[in-house]
C-alpha cells in the first residue's frame, strides 16, 4: 500500500514539473513563415511592389482581400503632392465624377489604428489614409485608401498619427514620376492614373534576392 501511494506521489510531482512546460507550449507566438506576399501596383507609369507588416495584423489582412478580390482596379492615384506623397485607393475614383474622389463611401468601414513607434513615415512607406482627428479621435484608418510617402527625406512629422503598414521595396521611382505629374488645385491629376494590383506569394529568401529587402 505504501509503495502505491509513493507512486501516486512520484506521479504528482512529475505531473506538476510537466504542467508549466505545457502551460508555456500553449502560449507560443505564431510559427513563423518563411513565405511572405508581395503587392505589386501596375501603372502606366510602371510598377510598383511593396511587403505589409505584420505588426500591423488587421491592416496587411484588409489590404490583401481587397487586393485579392480586384478592388483595386480600376481605381486611381486621386491625390499627389510632390515632395510628400502620392494617395489612391477610393473606389469613388472608378466612377466619371472627379469631384467625389477621396470622399469615399458614405457607409465605409474602418480599421482600427495599429499605430506603432517602430514603424515610421520614410522614403517609400505605404499607409493608410483616414479622416481628421475632430470627427476621427481614435484615428481609425480608411477600410481603403492609402497613400505612400514620396519625400526622399521621409515626413515624420506624421509619425504617431497615421498607421504605417507596409514598404515599396521596387519601384520608388515610379511613385516619384507619379508625384511629379501634372496637377489641377486640388492636386488632382489631370490624366488618370489608374492602377491594377496583384498579390504573389514568395519565399522570403527570393523577395530579399530579387528586392534587397531584409527581413528582422
Amino acid at each position: 500500500m505504501k509503495s502505491v501511494f509513493r507512486i501516486s506521489l512520484l506521479l504528482w510531482a512529475v505531473l506538476c514539473l510537466l504542467a508549466p512546460a505545457a502551460q508555456a507550449a500553449k502560449v507560443k507566438g505564431p510559427k513563423k513563415t518563411k513565405k511572405d506576399e508581395v503587392v505589386t501596383i501596375s501603372t502606366s507609369l510602371g510598377d510598383v511592389r511593396l511587403i505589409l507588416f505584420d505588426q500591423t495584423p488587421k491592416h496587411k489582412e484588409n489590404f490583401l482581400k481587397l487586393a485579392k478580390s480586384g478592388f483595386y482596379n480600376g481605381t486611381t492615384f486621386h491625390r499627389i503632392i510632390q515632395d510628400f506623397m502620392i494617395q489612391g485607393g477610393d473606389p469613388n475614383s472608378k466612377d466619371a465624377d472627379p469631384g467625389n474622389d477621396g470622399m469615399g463611401p458614405a457607409s465605409e468601414q474602418m480599421i482600427p489604428a495599429e499605430i506603432r513607434p517602430e514603424l515610421h513615415h520614410k522614403y517609400g512607406a505605404l499607409a493608410a489614409a483616414r479622416q481628421g482627428d475632430f470627427v476621427n479621435p481614435t484615428r481609425a484608418s480608411s477600410a481603403s485608401q492609402f497613400y505612400i510617402v514620396q519625400n526622399h527625406n521621409g515626413v515624420p512629422h506624421l509619425d504617431g498619427a497615421y498607421t504605417v503598414f507596409g514598404q515599396v521595396i521596387s519601384g520608388v521611382d515610379v511613385v516619384d514620376k507619379i508625384a511629379a505629374q501634372p496637377k489641377n488645385m486640388m492636386d488632382r491629376p489631370q490624366t488618370d492614373i489608374k492602377m491594377t494590383v496583384k498579390v504573389e506569394k514568395l519565399k522570403k529568401k527570393k523577395i530579399t534576392a530579387l528586392y534587397g529587402y531584409k527581413y528582422q
